[in-house]
């Protein structure tokens, strides 16, 4: 197939790229490289240009004809949502929405989006189903609901199939090295901690200890990032065999504690780094663990990398040859 992927350059869209150069398909990355890395684009063609930018989106389209669409161009840091909200409902919903006009005028009906587990906000039951209610609780998820509420009705009126991907937390990189989390600035837990082992930081910070859980922090879903993309394979394959538009969690079913990522880390790297212990943070849910049932059964998805030590080990080799 020919597959347009937004957003490419970046984490998560350079591992699914990887994984479809590996199975053959014909692939073109477009991205203005605000986030993304020439380098990471590992496979097909390059087009550095923004989603705003009518004209070049265009005749993309009428240059690559694509089959289908994967869409991964967002921004994802929650706390600058708060801060700048303006800026996350221009890119995440209003190029999307403009994404998605330029797909349905040159007949793309096959569209992989790029969602969130931040669409449930503060859920009332872990695991969370896909049926959760959604109530975002910051701009970041909204913006992703808007989007996920346009493409009912664009399904409904246009014909346009889609499969919407609710990433719960993404982490560790390409076991060769060749690719991983490179954010400015870094805000996850893993690279954040990572960063802290190599020296790079002096300490990392647990944000509240007084938690409902086990041992008192935060419990987060992590998925490896091959494991997610493999699933945007299953989900393009899916629609491609006839099936209609859905949605699907993108989770392991279980968490890992905060304390957790951070033994396991130095374990794994061998340093015994600082922690701090700091207040909670508003908006932190103790516990976000996704029912990844429906994606198994549907789709066919079986896991290679549920393993804490393994995400972590992939991404502690990538920390070291992308920054020695």
């Amino acid at each position: 197939m020919k597959i347009l992927v937004t957003g490419g350059a970046g984490y998560i869209g350079s591992h699914v790229v990887k994984q479809l150069g590996e199975y053959g398909h014909d692939i073109l990355v477009y991205d203005n490289l605000s986030k993304g890395h020439r380098n990471a684009v590992l496979h097909g063609r390059l087009v550095i240009a923004d989603l705003a930018d009518a004209q070049t989106l265009d005749q993309t389209f009428v240059d690559f004809r694509p089959d289908a669409v994967m869409h991964f161009a967002a921004f994802i840091e929650v706390a600058e949502s708060v801060r700048e909200p303006a800026k996350y409902y221009r890119n995440n919903t209003g190029n999307t929405l403009a994404l998605l006009e330029s797909i349905l005028r040159h007949d793309v009906r096959t569209f992989i989006f790029s969602s969130t587990a931040a669409v449930y906000g503060t859920p009332g039951s872990v695991p969370i189903p896909e049926t959760a209610p959604l109530k975002p609780i910051n701009p970041y998820g909204r913006s992703k609901f808007f989007v996920e509420e346009a493409l009912q009705d664009l399904s409904a009126s246009q014909g346009l199939k889609y499969i919407s991907l609710r990433y719960f937390n993404a982490a560790g990189a390409d076991e060769q090295g060749r690719i991983g989390e490179r954010h400015e600035p870094e805000s996850h837990l893993i690279p954040l901690t990572l960063k802290t082992a190599k020296g790079v930081r002096e300490s990392i910070s647990i944000y509240g200890t007084d938690y409902p859980t086990p041992d008192n922090t935060c419990i987060r879903d992590y998925i490896h990032v091959d494991d997610l993309a493999a699933a945007h394979i299953l989900a393009l394959e899916y629609l491609a065999e006839g099936s209609g538009s859905d949605i699907f969690n993108c989770g392991y079913g279980h968490g890992y504690s905060v304390k957790e990522v951070l033994e396991m880390a130095k374990k794994v790297t061998g340093f015994d780094f600082k922690v701090d212990v700091s207040g909670r943070r508003t908006g932190d849910p103790p516990l976000l663990v996704a029912d990844s049932a429906k994606m198994r059964k549907q789709l066919n998805w079986k896991p290679r990398h549920d393993d804490l030590e393994y995400i972590i080990r992939t991404a502690w080799n990538w920390e070291q040859k992308a920054h020695s």
